[in-house]
């Protein structure tokens, strides 16, 4: 598997957790000194999708045309 292949898995696998998440949203709560912040998880998901798109993107070939004058 290509490291391409690697970065659209993580994101799609992402993508499916954010649409969970968003399905059915939790509150943030401390339960014995331990706090769980569902927005902060939701902020760190999004996080990752956009740093699988920066990695795709930066993998594409670029193509640049130029023209001379003479």
């Amino acid at each position: 598997m290509s490291d391409a292949d690697q970065l659209r898995r993580i994101k799609s696998q992402t993508l499916a957790l954010l649409a969970e998440i968003t399905a059915q949203p939790k509150p943030s709560y401390l339960i014995d000194k331990q706090k769980v912040s569902w927005a902060e998880y939701l902020a760190q998901l999004q996080q990752t999708v956009a740093w699988c798109e920066q990695q795709l993107a930066a993998a594409e070939p670029v193509e640049i045309r130029s023209q001379g004058y003479t």
